[in-house]
């Protein structure tokens, strides 16, 4: 059951008020500690944020003895119509730092509204000057993050965030991506074209390489969702690694399968080897672009790969 907010009392409202100061400054604590590692300065500001919550709800501790007593009545969000549920995303490890952002501010965003709210509804002077300080202190807000940023934050720290930001997208969508990728417009080349050039039935063709596209997918997904845990590794959830990875199998091999929908043979083939040219300049320019290999480097040996399975699968369709 819920109740609405406009049927709570002045002390439900306070205890409301005590529930919500503690659930964020522990989910601040959370993101500190989760960011502690990667990004140790943006850490500093969170944790700064949580010991900031701590002080308000110390102090609606104290107004809520004074009036109230000793014992608060359990009322949470959940219990409120009209809250936002929050995903359990403290909870995820890595944590991406511009998600955490983007979710503080949203807690800021919300709090400031109960408080606004809560002290319009207060009639005792003391309930409604503390509810509305809370409320102005919530809209400063925003500027002490940016101070703590300023402070904690400098252009080197930074940049230094950045860079391991972008080693994680790397890690846990670009490497698994781009692996799966390869596998699918490599390894498919072959079954593709022996099926094609044994029978130069076009519809059989694609049957093969469909089948061929979502088996590698499949098994390139289970592959590498069971190959770790990402606890290690830092290369995040394993089941988001495997559905980038199996994924992107399936379009590489996908990609010079669909032309064998066209009935005509020859133009079918030559539209396919187009593709897989463009598969190959892909996956050379990605290890380019987020591997640090040299491009000649990574085209040459995409390239050479491709040809020589490309040459298996033509060798053996048509003996």
């Amino acid at each position: 059951m819920t109740k609405n907010f406009s049927d709570l009392s002045e002390q439900e409202l306070l205890a409301l008020a005590i529930s919500l100061e503690e659930e964020d400054a522990r989910i601040y604590d959370d993101f500190a500690e989760g960011l502690r590692e990667q990004y140790p300065a943006s850490a500093k500001v969170f944790q700064a944020m949580a010991e900031e919550e701590n002080g308000h709800r110390h102090r609606l501790l104290d107004l809520y003895r004074k009036r109230f007593g000793d014992h608060i009545p359990l009322i949470r969000r959940q219990d409120i119509k009209g809250f936002v549920e929050r995903k359990a995303m403290w909870l995820s490890r890595p944590l991406g730092l511009d998600k955490v952002r983007a979710q503080a501010e949203l807690m800021e965003a919300e709090t400031k509204r109960f408080y606004t709210r809560a002290a319009q509804r207060s009639t005792d002077v003391a309930i409604r000057q503390l509810l509305g300080d809370l409320a102005a202190e919530e809209r400063r807000h925003e500027n002490m993050a940016e101070r703590l940023e300023a402070k904690y934050v400098t252009p080197e720290v930074a940049q230094e965030e950045h860079a391991a930001e972008r080693r994680l997208f790397v890690l846990q969508i670009i490497q698994p991506g781009l692996a799966g990728l390869m596998d699918g417009s490599v390894s498919t080349l072959a079954p593709l074209f022996a099926a094609a050039f044994a029978t130069q039935n076009t519809w059989e063709t694609f049957l093969v390489g469909l089948a061929a596209s979502i088996g590698a997918g499949i098994s390139m997904g289970f592959a590498e969702a069971l190959s770790d845990n990402g606890s290690l590794t830092g290369r995040g959830s394993p089941w988001l690694r495997g559905v980038v990875c199996g994924m992107m199998t399936t379009v590489g091999g996908l990609g010079h399968t669909l032309p064998y929908l066209i009935p005509n043979f020859h133009l079918a083939t030559a539209i396919a080897i187009a593709v897989v040219l463009v598969e190959l300049a892909a996956i050379a320019w990605i290890r380019n672009r987020f591997m640090d290999t040299p491009l000649l480097s990574a085209a040459f040996q995409i390239i050479v790969g491709g040809l020589l399975v490309f040459g298996t699968g033509i060798l053996i369709g048509s003996s």
